[in-house]
């Protein structure tokens, strides 16, 4: 496995306001990969994430992702 720097900060556009999101790079790779699956743009696909779990989001989209793998490797969608 490849090293990836710990952290990357990126600012996006959701629900209308701009943010700051923290993530390490393996999770940013992740959300690509995932979005283009799924045919959204990166942006897109957060926005999603946020309306379901506004709360914290940089913890709700390691989640979210952590459950997209699982299910993959249990045979699903």
């Amino acid at each position: 496995m490849a090293p990836h720097r710990l952290s990357q900060k990126h600012s996006i556009t959701v629900a209308g306001h701009r943010t700051s999101i923290t993530l390490e790079e393996a999770f940013w790779d992740s959300l690509k990969h995932i979005a283009e699956e799924q045919g959204l743009s990166v942006n897109a696909l957060i926005a999603g994430i946020d309306a379901d779990h506004p709360d914290n989001l940089s913890s709700a989209l390691r989640v979210f992702i952590l459950e997209h793998y699982k299910k993959k490797a249990e045979g699903g969608a």
